[in-house]
């Protein structure tokens, strides 16, 4: 906090926090986190403060990561050019147990590394443990890219009712011992919709959904699933934005309140969703 703020000022930005801080006491909020804000050091530990922090108040934190970015430099690093196809990463064997070892390794355990050192106490899973995530072959064309079966949330839920954060790699696996690359943001809301999560925060790389694209003054603050369907057939929804609204959409169909999307760029931005009246990002609900 600034040092120029004065006592008096910090407890009435406390004050008016308690209110937030009682609705949400008890209940769970996932967020689903990668992109630029996982890449800059500086702005990692701010996300990992803002989690602590919400754990420490009594919200139940899971978070679930990606970790494309460094997939994609560990594959150079032994000589494998990356392949998308329709935005999704072609997945060999050989690439599959890199995205094993990138992302149940080396990042998820990073992440832990960082709640714990935060004061936070986390524990880091994968989607094969306890077969958390079940997935079958999304396209012959991809590879080893999961579509998800099925969730197997009651290793999550143990962790919860014991106090930890769970953080959750995006692997999932199958009856006959295959691996699969899944997506982060389908793995998010089919997890958040088991919880029956109060809310998912999908941290993603722009302000949230715009009306034009080039314009972050034009933010569109909330919306329902029926004007994110309008926004889809006048394409002002587009790119990258359509399979995250649909993962938003995914979620309140599973069970989850709201989601929100939101720019995990800007510092605290989390606690500026959760703890204040000016929230960030675009919050998709039901109606």
């Amino acid at each position: 906090m600034d040092k120029h703020f004065s006592n008096a000022q910090r407890a009435e930005v406390l004050t008016q926090a308690l209110p937030y801080i009682k609705n949400y006491n008890g209940k769970v909020l996932v967020i689903k986190y990668g992109g630029n804000a996982m890449i800059n050091q500086t702005l990692k530990e701010q996300v990992m403060e803002d989690i602590v922090l919400l754990h420490l108040i009594g919200v139940k934190v899971v978070l679930v990561h990606g970790g494309g970015p460094e997939i994609s430099e560990m594959m150079s690093k032994l000589g494998k050019k990356p392949e998308f196809v329709d935005g999704l990463r072609v997945t060999d064997k050989e690439t599959v147990d890199i995205v094993q070892m990138v992302l149940a390794g080396k990042i998820n355990k990073s992440l832990v590394n960082y709640l714990e050192m935060k004061g936070g106490k986390a524990m880091g899973v994968s989607g094969m443990d306890g077969r958390l995530i079940e997935a079958k072959m999304k396209d012959q064309r991809l590879g080893y890219v999961g579509e998800i079966t099925n969730i197997n949330i009651q290793c999550v839920q143990d962790l919860l009712d014991n106090g930890y954060i769970p953080v959750i790699s995006t692997v999932g696996c199958d009856d006959e011992g295959n691996v699969y690359n899944i997506n982060g943001d389908t793995a998010a809301a089919r997890i958040a919709g088991a919880l029956n999560a109060e809310r998912l925060i999908m941290m993603t790389d722009i302000a949230g959904i715009l009306k034009d694209k080039d314009d972050p003054s034009t933010l569109i603050p909330e919306i329902t699933i029926e004007q994110a369907q309008s926004l889809f057939e006048q394409g002002v929804i587009q790119g990258g934005m359509i399979p995250k609204v649909k993962c938003c959409i995914d979620a309140i169909g599973h069970g989850v309140k709201n989601v929100i999307i939101m720019d995990g760029r800007i510092p605290h931005s989390i606690l500026m969703e959760i703890l204040t009246d000016e929230g960030a990002g675009t919050m998709v609900k039901e109606k």
